[in-house]
């Protein structure tokens, strides 16, 4: 719909000004939706603001809410809001790219690089392969997910309620989104069932690590049973990315859940009555969920300081690139952290695995970073201007909304209308990411990058 319009009005938008749009217009759709009066439950209503917070929370996989899903919500409030998650997870032009592989149309150059712009991909060409390889590997995860489920959630709701829970989890972990329909309590009520919480962790992880790890795993694999190669040798034989993702995430989640196991030991308000290996179970989910996941097993706003400032940084780093998680993602902070160790120690490149980074790469990790610091504490800010809150809910909220993870110190419900326009917009800068946002703004930059200037002196440190 949105190139039609461009083709009419003979208009150029380049990918960082269409996809930050695309997200737009699906939440723009989503809250027209929502805003049906058969969209909500019986004896429920909805204003215009709670619509479009519980639109721009499902499109942009946030999970932040104002009223309850499960409550709240009908039927087919639910249906959409399910939609709204799969959309935003897997990207609007993505999915709207498979609508036009269903529907046979020939895709043209721009729309290729349209849809390499979507999904984060620097090559020119295998484009739409890559697309139908993560359409077929989510759906295939979703389901399995569903099936773990179902399994428990059957005999506890019964078949209906049981499979339409199971399949809303299970699309909603996958893509990061937090929210779920089986009770006011996220994953409280499943805090002492390891099956749901390493499925429910597995789905998060699956689903933040990104795409091309999966299919680089899964063909690394493959060629070292056709080499007959061991586990060492073929670890060794993935692609840098991939093993790069893979070691920062297993570092983020392991130090995590021992800083969080560590603070909350003896806390009675979250695992301190907990048996030692529930209060394993409970802070590994806890690191995992704010990974951007958003899912909470015990209440966030009886964390200590100390794992708030934890989940400050796991919120902020995310998962990895061209996946469904938030964050100025694993690989973005390790290349910042990278850069000053090699200037620290006097090498000329960065260097990882005996792989050197573009200076170019490098530049963009700084920008992404700076840019999200930059917005991060604006938007703080603001939300402390416009509510009587203390500065840990404020940036515990502001910085869930930002990376897209959706926990919140039961700060979300009781924002008034200028709060929830602040957590609003935070959710979009943090679904486009904030790069995105403002190429979206300044426009062609190239234009004025022409002229070379004489070198000036400064001084920093």
């Amino acid at each position: 719909m949105i190139k039609k319009l461009i083709k009419r009005r003979q208009m150029r938008i380049a990918p960082e000004r269409l996809i930050p749009l695309s997200f737009l217009l699906a939440i723009i759709l989503g809250t027209l939706l929502l805003m049906l009066p058969f969209a909500t439950a019986e004896g429920e209503s909805t204003g215009i603001l709670t619509a479009l917070f519980t639109a721009t929370t499902s499109v942009c996989v946030t999970g932040l809410v104002v009223v309850d899903t499960y409550a709240h919500w009908s039927l087919f409030g639910q249906m959409v809001i399910l939609l709204l998650i799969q959309i935003g997870g897997l990207g609007v032009v993505a999915v709207g790219a498979l609508f036009m592989l269903m529907g046979k149309k020939k895709f043209t150059l721009g729309d290729r690089k349209l849809l390499g712009g979507a999904l984060n991909i620097e090559r020119n060409r295998g484009h739409l392969a890559f697309l139908l390889r993560i359409f077929k590997g989510t759906f295939l995860l979703e389901g399995m997910g569903a099936l773990f489920y179902a399994s428990r959630f059957i005999p506890r709701y019964g078949i209906l309620k049981g499979l339409w829970a199971a399949c809303f989890q299970s699309v909603s972990a996958f893509c990061n989104a937090g929210m779920d329909v089986t009770g006011p309590n996220s994953m409280m009520e499943f805090r002492d069932s390891p099956f749901l919480m390493f499925t429910t962790m597995l789905l998060i992880i699956l689903g933040g690590i990104g795409f091309v790890v999966w299919f680089d795993v899964v063909d690394g694999i493959k060629q070292g049973f056709r080499h007959r190669l061991g586990p060492v040798t073929t670890v060794r034989r993935f692609p840098e990315h991939t093993k790069l993702v893979l070691l920062v995430t297993a570092i983020l989640i392991i130090t995590g859940a021992v800083g969080i196991m560590a603070a909350e030991f003896n806390n009675p308000g979250t695992i301190g009555d907990m048996n030692l290996w529930d209060k394993f179970c409970n802070s590994l989910f806890q690191s995992v969920s704010f990974r951007t996941a958003g899912f909470a097993s015990v209440p966030q706003e009886k964390l200590t300081e100390i794992s708030c400032l934890i989940g400050y940084i796991l919120m902020f780093i995310g998962g990895s690139p061209i996946g469904t998680a938030g964050g100025v993602k694993t690989v973005t902070a390790f290349l910042v952290f990278m850069n000053a160790y090699s200037y620290i120690n006097g090498r000329k490149e960065t260097v990882i695995f005996h792989r050197s980074v573009s200076a170019e790469m490098m530049r963009k990790a700084a920008a992404i970073v700076a840019v999200s610091a930059s917005v991060l504490l604006t938007m703080t800010v603001l939300l402390m201007a416009v509510e009587n809150i203390e500065l840990t809910d404020a940036c515990y909220e502001i910085t869930s909304a930002l990376g897209t993870v959706g926990l919140s110190r039961a700060l979300t419900p009781k924002l008034d209308a200028y709060g929830r326009i602040v957590v609003i917009v935070s959710m979009y800068l943090g679904r486009i990411g904030p790069i995105s946002m403002a190429c979206f703004f300044v426009g062609d930059a190239k234009a004025g990058n022409t002229i070379r200037h004489s070198k000036g002196m400064f001084y920093v440190g």
